[in-house]
C-alpha cells in the first residue's frame, strides 16, 4: 500500500536500495555463471526468477514514492 509519511518514505527508500543492490547482485552472478564452461542451467534458471521478482517489488516501491500524474 502507497500510505505516505515522512517515516515510511524514508523506509520505501531504504528498502527499495536494498533491493535494487541484490538486483545488482544477481545480475552480476547469472553473468558469471553464464561464463563457466558447464553453466548451471537450472541455478541461472531460478537466480533469473527471482530478480523479475526483485523487478516486480522494485517497481511497486517506486510506483508508491513517485505516483503518477494524471493531468
Amino acid at each position: 500500500h502507497c500510505i505516505s509519511s515522512a517515516a515510511s518514505d524514508v523506509y520505501k527508500r531504504q528498502e527499495l536500495a536494498r533491493l535494487l543492490q541484490e538486483h545488482a547482485d544477481l545480475d552480476a552472478s547469472i553473468e558469471a555463471l553464464g561464463c563457466m564452461p558447464a553453466p548451471d542451467q537450472l541455478m541461472i534458471v531460478r537466480l533469473k526468477r527471482k530478480k523479475l521478482a526483485l523487478r516486480d517489488d522494485i517497481v511497486k516501491i517506486q510506483d508508491c514514492l513517485l505516483p503518477d500524474i494524471i493531468a
